[in-house]
């Protein structure tokens, strides 16, 4: 009698507490799915107060530790875990994001390189190890690993979207028409070609045929980029123009960019660049400076803002500094079939003699993107600019792309 007192003591004992270890990791990803994140913090530091072995807890708090940028703390955490449970799949991962974060690329790659070897399928495995090859510029190798996620994943979209962008070659062609309440319609004609010739080289090159004002121009313009090691970018290009007074007569950029990869609720990426172009027409000298912020969000969502600085000189007079900006939003709509929406203020297109004049202007607009086949597609976008003395430009345009 006395034994089967005690046992219904122990298990008297031991359920509340199991009861109590359920309940904190329900409330812990109950508030992460509410995103509150420090209300989860505070319930695994107050597990940790009372259990500090309970390596559970310790995983969940380099987690929160790290998607709360405290990238340190959360490491520290995570190799705390490991040096008890060194084959925790999950635990590896975070792990390696965290190190990635702190851009500790090499051993970030370790991290993952351990536990592909416990999970060979898993594909938040073969996911950032793809990524890490990227970044450590082993685009082969990476393009072996997104190959392998599909055979695991096969509707993974992030495989088949870097796997479509391995093709060397894009061609597009495309038509622009303008609707002016002041003058006649304008048309603007466009084939362009983009190479992706190694893991370091790319080039653009494109033709645009211009009909606006009574006059006919035609523009030839390329660049090259040479795309260094951590996905950082340099591009130079030049334009030349025949003689004529619509479009620019020659023309020359520059841009460096970054790309940013984040493995977090909010954001994914990002990609930072700044640019200066110079453009040269009959009469008229144009500088502008620019920042553009391309912003990928979950769910295929992705926030594009630019603002730039024009300063324009036409003849003999040089006005100052005008900034100018735009930002649009894309996002998925059904299979193969995106959108996006538009806004721009200011002057914010320099390619055409119309937009060198001092007024004020705010354009609205839209498109759709549907991808018909793996490596076609066709896009077509609406803007309306209202611009100062009552004066609008109504645009439509539609191009096609192939990939080869």
């Amino acid at each position: 009698m006395r034994s089967i007192f005690l046992v219904l003591t122990l298990m008297s004992v031991a359920t509340p507490f199991y009861a109590q270890t359920d309940d904190w990791q329900q409330r812990v990803q109950a508030e992460v799915q509410a995103q509150h994140l420090d209300s989860a913090l505070d319930i695994v530091e107050k597990r940790l107060a009372a259990v500090p072995d309970d390596y559970e807890a310790r995983g969940w708090h380099g987690r929160l530790l790290a998607w709360k940028g405290r990238w340190t703390d959360g490491e520290r955490e995570y190799r705390l875990v490991l040096e008890k449970y060194p084959d925790d799949v999950d635990i590896l991962i975070g792990l390696s994001d965290v190190l990635l974060w702190q851009q500790r690329y090499p051993e970030a790659f370790q991290a993952l390189k351990h536990a592909k070897t416990i999970a060979p399928s898993n594909p938040e495995v073969l996911s950032r190890m793809a990524r890490i090859l990227t970044i450590l510029g082993r685009p082969d190798e990476a393009q072996l690993e997104y190959q392998n996620l599909l055979q695991f994943d096969p509707q993974n979209k992030e495989a088949r979207a870097v796997l479509l962008e391995n093709a060397k070659q894009e061609l597009r062609v495309g038509n622009d028409t303008d609707f002016f309440n002041f003058t006649n319609d304008a048309e603007t004609q466009t084939v362009s070609l983009t190479s992706r010739w190694n893991h370091l080289w790319s080039s653009a090159f494109a033709v645009n045929t211009y009909q606006r004002f009574g006059q006919n121009a035609v523009k030839i313009q390329g660049a090259g980029t040479f795309h260094v090691r951590g996905q950082t970018w340099v591009s130079a290009g030049a334009g030349v123009g025949n003689h004529q007074t619509i479009v620019p007569t020659s023309e020359a950029f520059f841009e460096l960019g970054h790309a940013f990869h984040f493995d977090n609720r909010w954001v994914q990426g990002l990609e930072s660049s700044l640019q200066q172009h110079w453009f040269w027409y009959q009469g008229a000298h144009v500088l502008t400076l620019s920042t553009n912020q391309i912003v990928y969000l979950p769910k295929g969502w992705m926030w594009t803002m630019d603002v730039t600085g024009a300063r324009s000189s036409l003849t003999e007079t040089v006005s100052g500094w005008e900034p100018s900006g735009w930002s649009k939003l894309g996002f998925p709509l059904f299979h193969r079939l995106s959108g996006n929406v538009l806004y721009g203020v200011g002057n914010e297109n320099f390619s055409q003699i119309d937009q060198l004049e001092q007024f004020s202007a705010h354009t609205y607009g839209g498109g759709l993107h549907y991808q018909f086949a793996d490596r076609q597609d066709v896009q077509g976008y609406v803007a309306r600019q209202e611009r100062s003395q009552g004066l609008t430009d109504t645009t439509l345009g539609i191009s096609y792309g192939i990939r080869f």
